[in-house]
């Protein structure tokens, strides 16, 4: 579980972050929402460590990052996986190379040992006989993929997405987004997902947390999503022609 609480962060005299409050479950896709210039990558680095908040907590477990001691901090490290916005792949090396990168860096496994994770990685992801090949070699859809076998490779205990549909097609985002969906339950963490999609929104959003202009405009799930009175959030929301006839058919009904 991570707790938000109260959460400011600035850039150079600008409000970015203006006090907010969330809690993220582990189990369920937890969405961050809003449009761009709304904040919610800024609150994704900031919760991953990346960004120091000017005030406020953010809580892993019960245990405030603030308080934490040095070998505290390396350890929430360890058990964190990220998936970055264009998958972030090392072109050089082949596909499990890749996945065992973190491996090498952090951990003390033999190189059999390696293997079997590298391995049981690429049968979550369903990227049977990928082990060989380069980055360039595979498509998009699989790049993904192969980002997030690395993104879990150590086994982590939170799982951060940043646009991890980004450059892919509408079927594929689909794809990626129930795999994404299956390894949070299967393996029981705390993801938490930065994403502008209003398919995955709809598709895997079971807490959606809505940003306008560094607040928190509005917090819920895809059930309730369309039907809320907010017009912020239906602003977003019903950008889209598709959702709009949606809306217009429900209201009818």
């Amino acid at each position: 579980m991570i707790e938000v609480k109260n959460i400011r962060k600035s850039f150079q005299g600008r409000e970015v972050l203006k006090g907010i409050d969330t809690t993220f479950m582990p189990g369920q896709t937890n969405l961050i929402i809003g449009q761009s210039g709304s904040g919610k990558t800024v609150m994704l680095k900031s919760i991953v460590g990346i960004h120091d908040v000017d005030s406020g907590s953010i809580l892993f477990n019960g245990l405030e990052v603030s308080k934490m001691k040095f070998n505290e901090r390396q350890k929430l490290r360890q058990e964190i996986g990220m998936v970055f916005q264009g998958g972030a792949l090392f072109d050089s090396i082949t596909v499990a190379d890749n996945i065992r990168f973190p491996m090498d860096m952090f951990t003390k496994l033999s190189r059999k040992e390696k293997q079997i994770q590298v391995d049981r990685c690429i049968e979550m992801v369903e990227l049977k006989d990928a082990h060989d090949l380069f980055p360039s070699e595979i498509s998009g859809g699989m790049q993904k993929r192969v980002a997030i076998a690395r993104a879990i490779s150590l086994g982590p205990k939170y799982l951060f997405c940043d646009e991890p549909n980004s450059g892919l097609d509408p079927m594929t985002s689909i794809v990626i987004d129930k795999l994404i969906q299956r390894i949070t339950y299967d393996l029981k963490i705390t993801t938490v997902i930065n994403t502008h999609d209003m398919n995955s929104v709809m598709e895997i959003g079971e807490k959606i947390l809505f940003l306008h202009q560094g607040e928190k405009c509005w917090e819920g799930n895809s059930s309730e999503i369309l039907n809320v009175d907010n017009e912020e959030l239906n602003r977003f929301v019903f950008a889209s022609d598709i959702l709009k006839k949606v809306k217009e058919v429900e209201s009818r009904g």
